[in-house]
């Protein structure tokens, strides 16, 4: 006899503790953002927008986000310009010390961002090299090149080999094949790795903190205030993060959705191709 399934009534509940367990703190994030009253007392009374004006003065906090998207983006290119050929090369060639190399490239994923930090730290130490945004560029961009290595590599073993095949058959040479035929179809993996390396290059504090200079960047600056108390104005400009990420979290789904639909007719395409070739 079958086990009895769990009553959707069950299933409900445990959906609903579960997502307000995770969502609950950020709703009341954003509703204290607004509160006249600062992060005092409950409920939030005298809605203003007070503490956003507060935000848009404080020149503090923007110079800190535009010193983390000059990182964050830094640490993008260089970790997809170094992730995807390590990916290519775990996909498509063979050499001694292969599954070493993959077993390496993985390890930053696994290490505490403070063990990253420390390293890099004692590292530019020995060169002589003065602590600043390069320094934190190099550190982030040296610690997520795993994370563009694997989304791409998980991207080449979905990749249908097919479409380069053809091209090769009809003329084109493996580099002209790689822009015109690889790159493209690996286009949501490296969107995807890059938006997952903007992420957590924004957010990231470990090794931010070890390789910091003289400027500051938004966690970082977060974290200072922090240490005085919560204040309106950190509520404020959470909560715009909160926004953006999630706009980027839908503008990823469309286009995941869309590209599945343009490789699914490009699949068949080819299907259909081979077959009447047979």
């Amino acid at each position: 006899m079958s086990a009895t399934p769990p009553r959707s009534g069950w299933l409900l509940f445990h959906a609903v503790v579960v997502f307000g367990f995770l969502y609950l703190p950020i709703a009341i994030l954003i509703l204290y953002s607004f509160n006249g009253e600062g992060v005092g007392g409950f409920p939030p009374h005298h809605l203003t927008l007070d503490w956003y004006r507060a935000l848009f003065a404080d020149s503090a906090i923007w110079d800190s986000v535009v010193n983390s998207l000059q990182v964050a983006l830094a640490a993008m290119l260089i970790s997809l310009a170094l992730g995807v050929p390590a990916a290519l090369a775990l996909d498509r060639t063979s050499f001694p010390g292969k599954a070493l190399f993959r077993r390496l490239v993985l390890l930053p994923l696994i290490l505490p961002g403070i063990i990253t930090g420390l390293s890099l730290l004692m590292l530019f130490n020995l060169m002589g090299t003065k602590l600043s945004l390069l320094t934190i560029v190099l550190g982030h961009g040296t610690a997520l090149i795993s994370v563009a290595t694997t989304e791409v590599f998980a991207g080449l073993q979905k990749l249908d080999r097919a479409q380069e095949e053809a091209s090769l058959d009809l003329g084109a040479n493996y580099w002209q094949t790689f822009w015109r035929i690889t790159v493209p179809n690996l286009k949501l993996p490296i969107i995807g790795a890059a938006l997952l390396i903007f992420t957590l290059s924004m957010d990231e504090i470990a090794v931010s903190f070890f390789l910091i200079g003289r400027d500051n960047t938004l966690p970082l600056e977060i974290w200072g205030r922090l240490r005085r108390g919560i204040t309106p104005e950190i509520n404020a400009v959470s909560a715009i993060i909160f926004v953006f990420s999630l706009l980027a979290i839908v503008f990823w789904y469309r286009l995941r959705v869309g590209g599945e639909g343009g490789a699914s007719v490009g699949t068949e395409i080819v299907g259909a191709a081979e077959g009447d070739a047979a």
